[in-house]
């Protein structure tokens, strides 16, 4: 035991058992040698004290004033009179009066470091000089101010009562540099004064505990963590600034634009090439007569069959036929008897005495046979139209009637229709 007991480094004055910081006071020692002094030799006469007759000494921890008179740093002793025992009064006074000189055995002069309470101990610096060895997060050589970044409250001189330990600023690990600020400091009831500067990983305040302009916090990392701000990244179109939500990361979003970070147009709006309202809303069309709104006629049953959408293609029904074209329907509109349907010729796989070519054309029909649904043709649908060449109504374009063939497309027909082209050159259709 006694092996380990060795061992074991002496407790620091500095801190009581559990760790708090508590007043420390230095050992006394030789001015003249900076040496411990433990027994001092004074001829039997009380060695002086600075502290004595003073009407504060008694509460010299709250007086700033003896404080500082009880600081010495260069000692001067001067020898006013010479101690003549009497002799002064013989004849010979003056002859013995020189025969007289001044003689010191010994003198001590000693004292504590001045370390206001922060330091148990001195030790000498490069230049040999007596420096504190100073805890309590101080520093300086009284330990006299408070160590870089521990700023959060005033340095104080440590008391019986109070050991005034210097505070780190909390910074929440972004900053390596703070300063003091008094008027926080009261305005906190005395409790934090420290102001951090040059805040990193995108964050600021005064404790780096928010998130700069341009970035938000993500809420699954704890503000310490070096990512716990995230950027917003705004759209520099759709967004209307560059500052989101703190917390939800929302941008602002100019009017018609959505998503958090103001990238897509709202539901109702379009695209636009204006940066300044790049969605606008989409154009209401004024309501227009259309092929399936015509009142059925009566007599439809005896005037044609309707097409129920079920018909096959094969190569008797294409070899009948003038015309067999892929269209799209874009619009329909009523011209009189006529109803004429805008269409986009995709694709041409057999044309009669009338050229077809492809791209945007107009169909006729007849508005007894829409109306009867022979054929049924919707807006917006791609159809394949097998027909006859027939007259239109002074309009060129496509004609279709109630005998015409209107199946909606299928990719699939494609390659079908390919084949009874194929066959149609190589004249089979005049056999089937």
């Amino acid at each position: 035991m006694s092996m380990f007991a060795a061992q074991t480094s002496p407790p620091d004055p500095c801190y009581d058992e559990n760790g708090n910081p508590r007043r420390c006071i230095p050992d006394f020692v030789n001015s003249a040698f900076g040496k411990e002094v433990r027994v001092s030799s004074t001829c039997g006469k009380p060695a002086t004290s600075t502290l004595d007759g003073r009407p504060s000494a008694h509460d010299f921890d709250n007086s700033p004033v003896l404080q500082d008179w009880v600081t010495a740093t260069d000692i001067k002793v001067t020898f006013s009179r010479l101690h003549t025992f009497g002799d002064e009064n013989e004849d010979d006074s003056e002859l013995a009066r020189d025969s007289y000189f001044y003689s010191v055995s010994d003198l001590q002069v000693g004292g504590r470091c001045k370390c206001n309470g922060h330091a148990s101990r001195c030790v000498k610096d490069r230049d040999g000089n007596l420096v504190c060895e100073c805890k309590h997060n101080t520093a300086g050589p009284e330990c006299d101010r408070c160590k870089p970044f521990h700023y959060d409250r005033p340095w104080q001189r440590a008391t019986a009562r109070e050991a005034n330990e210097c505070v780190a600023c909390n910074c929440n690990l972004h900053a390596r540099r703070c300063r003091f600020n008094m008027e926080l400091y009261k305005l906190s009831g005395r409790k934090s004064g420290g102001v951090c500067l040059n805040c990193r990983h995108n964050t600021a305040g005064r404790h780096c505990h928010y998130c700069k302009e341009g970035y938000y916090r993500d809420m699954s990392k704890p503000i310490s963590h070096r990512k716990a701000c995230k950027a917003c990244d705004c759209h520099p179109v759709g967004a209307a600034g560059k500052t989101c939500n703190q917390t939800t990361g929302q941008c602002p979003c100019k009017d018609g634009v959505t998503g958090i970070t103001c990238n897509r147009c709202a539901k109702g709006y379009q695209q636009s090439r204006s940066p300044i309202a790049p969605c606008i809303k989409i154009p209401v069309a004024p309501p227009t007569t259309t092929a399936s709104s015509t009142e059925e006629p009566a007599d439809c049953d005896s005037y044609c069959k309707a097409s129920k959408g079920k018909l096959k293609i094969n190569m008797k029904k294409y070899c009948k036929k003038d015309y067999a074209v892929q269209v799209h329907i874009l619009k329909a509109d009523k011209a009189g008897e006529w109803w004429k349907f805008t269409v986009n010729i995709i694709s041409v796989y057999k044309q009669g005495e009338n050229r077809i070519r492809r791209g945007d054309q107009f169909l006729w029909v007849r508005a007894k046979d829409v109306a009867c649904k022979c054929p049924k043709i919707k807006p917006g649908k791609k159809y394949l139209l097998l027909g006859n060449d027939d007259d239109s109504p002074d309009q060129s374009g496509v004609v279709a009637d109630k005998g015409s063939l209107v199946i909606q497309w299928r990719d699939t027909w494609a390659r079908r229709l390919r084949k009874f082209q194929q066959r149609e050159k190589k004249g089979k259709c005049k056999k089937a």
